[in-house]
């Protein structure tokens, strides 16, 4: 064998080395490319736009001095709206109370339904295997990515409703849940770690959306399955039948971010919410690799 047919057999059995510097290259391609796209754009528009529409219609009903219904206790979502006409503040945690059963979690379905099962179908997920990305670093990034949408997502909805507050409605001192007074900076630190709180709540739907994705080669099939499988655990998470097995569903502890509002911060729930969106992210994550790193993939 000469010495060139030597070099050159040497060349192919080194393995390529994988840089830090591609990982983070491949992740801010994947923020770009999600960012940029007009779906994208338009889930951030219709997030948006709940809170401008939660704040016009309760100054509308309240133009004429009379108060907003349902203020009773329980700290609960809709028990927010109550107090948006003392203080503007109180439309982020009720804007962010009625996005996060439906609005927000169906926006991250779509974003990580079509996730793998996007780029099958466009053609590219073979490309991007291509480079030295590896499967395991191209799943994780995805998965990164849709975490950076399940945080701009949920702030787009907290800036948007805070802006719609202060707008509309007077901004000041808050009263909490258990009836004491924290000042407004205060009030904004606590409605930050609820926007926080509330993107971390996300990471269950996240995962379980890139598992589905990995399933088929369909991004349409991808977000239709993830989607349905959200509304059909909310759906069970109302039937009183079904009591035992509703702590264990990975939205039964949403809301728990009203405890933030009390003072003191009651920790439990909160804790058990973070504690099974991690469960859901470390089975349906895992559960994602096994399948993606034997999927053949041919698209």
């Amino acid at each position: 064998m000469s010495r060139a047919e030597l070099a050159g057999s040497s060349e192919v059995q080194v393995p390529r080395k994988q840089s830090p510097l591609w990982t983070l290259g491949l992740l801010r391609s994947e923020l770009v490319t999600t960012f940029r796209r007009w779906r994208t754009l338009a889930l951030l528009g219709v997030l948006a736009a709940v809170p401008v529409l939660v704040g016009i219609a309760v100054k509308i009903e309240t133009s004429d001095g009379s108060g907003v219904g349902g203020g009773g206790g329980g700290g609960e979502g809709p028990a927010f709206i109550s107090q948006i006409t003392n203080n503007g503040l109180f439309l982020v945690f009720t804007a962010l109370a009625a996005t996060l059963p439906f609005f927000l979690p169906m926006a991250i379905g779509v974003i990580a339904g079509d996730a793998i099962a996007g780029e099958a179908n466009a053609g590219t997920l073979r490309y991007l295997l291509v480079a030295p990305a590896g499967r395991t670093r191209l799943l994780l990034t995805k998965y990164a990515t849709t975490m950076a949408f399940c945080l701009v997502a949920t702030l787009v909805v907290a800036v948007s409703a805070l802006t719609v507050g202060a707008l509309l409605f007077p901004l000041g001192d808050l009263t909490t849940i258990s009836g004491t007074q924290i000042s407004f900076t205060e009030g904004l630190g606590r409605a930050l770690l609820i926007a926080l709180v509330v993107a971390a709540s996300l990471t269950g739907v996240a995962a379980l959306g890139l598992f589905v994705s990995t399933l088929t080669n369909s991004g349409i099939a991808a977000m239709a399955t993830t989607v349905g499988l959200l509304i059909t655990v909310q759906i069970l998470d109302q039937i009183p039948q079904l009591h035992a097995l509703q702590p264990y569903f990975f939205s039964h502890y949403w809301l728990s971010f009203a405890d933030l509002m009390r003072d003191p911060i009651y920790w439990d729930e909160l804790v058990k919410n973070l504690g099974l969106q991690g469960l859901y992210a470390a089975v349906f994550g895992a559960a994602a690799w096994a399948r993606f790193t034997t999927k053949d993939v041919t698209a």
